[in-house]
């Protein structure tokens, strides 16, 4: 079983030579183990992708409070390619490109990497080529740089092939489903389930919207406001949030 616990985490954008810190989170708790998903929903600014980069230790944002912490170890104390081989993944919202770098070289680096060893080549193609199948990702594209010239919707596809490649214990989803269409949410939603049941592992899923919860099903859902969790409940509350949006939660966090 593992476990990722954030406590009373506050999270500042770094000061510059031009601007002083700006707080964005508030005080965020949140604990998410191995075969659970939450879905982490709130308005545009209310500094859910903040969250997901303070996790993966992004140094634009700084944290001034709190604790994270992976199985009791510190995260914060860890480096970012420290972190990913603790077993933290992050799929971006806006994958960035990375030109001279093939797909497949960048694959097979970063699960040398997380595994502690290079794949057995035969067994490591086989694994890509399946992975690749399932995801609807035309083969030449392992020999093109990575996302460069993708659309948003390949970007996407090629973070979730990341995703059951690299097999990691806690996967933090950043607006997944933004820019993909109907087809590639259901084909993107369908390889994070298969990456969950085949490796136990738990998800936070963050996202605007409802509609790809209907092909990932969150046990937990989180109204997220002004930098904190103000409401956690089960998937109804989702319903409400489709129904009703969020101004209720964004007037109440106001008046506190």
């Amino acid at each position: 079983m593992t476990t990722l616990e954030i406590k009373d985490l506050h999270v500042s954008v770094a000061a510059t030579e031009a601007a002083e810190a700006i707080p964005i989170l508030k005080g965020v708790d949140l604990t998410v183990r191995s075969g659970e998903t939450h879905a982490l929903m709130g308005p545009n600014g209310s500094g859910k992708s903040t969250l997901s980069y303070a996790i993966a230790g992004h140094p634009k944002y700084q944290v001034t409070q709190g604790s994270i912490t992976l199985d009791g170890q510190d995260v914060l104390a860890m480096s970012v390619d420290e972190r990913a081989r603790a077993g933290l993944f992050l799929a971006m919202q806006y994958p960035v490109e990375v030109p001279g770098v093939s797909m497949s070289n960048f694959l097979r680096t970063a699960a040398t990497a997380v595994r502690g060893e290079a794949p057995k080549l035969r067994l490591w193609v086989k694994e890509v080529k399946a992975a690749m199948t399932e995801l609807g990702i035309d083969p030449s594209f392992s020999e093109r740089s990575v996302n460069e010239g993708f659309s948003g919707g390949e970007k996407k596809r090629h973070e979730i092939l990341q995703l059951m490649l690299l097999k990691p214990k806690i996967a933090i989803l950043d607006e997944t489903d933004s820019g993909l269409d109907v087809d590639a949410l259901r084909v993107v939603s369908e390889g994070v389930n298969r990456y969950q049941q085949a490796e136990n592992g738990g998800v936070l899923l963050i996202t605007h919207y409802t509609r790809i919860l209907r092909y990932i099903k969150p046990q937990f859902v989180h109204v997220f406001v002004d930098g904190r969790i103000v409401e956690s409940a089960g998937p109804e509350l989702a319903d409400e949030l489709e129904e009703n949006g969020y101004e209720r939660f964004v007037q109440a966090a106001a008046a506190s």
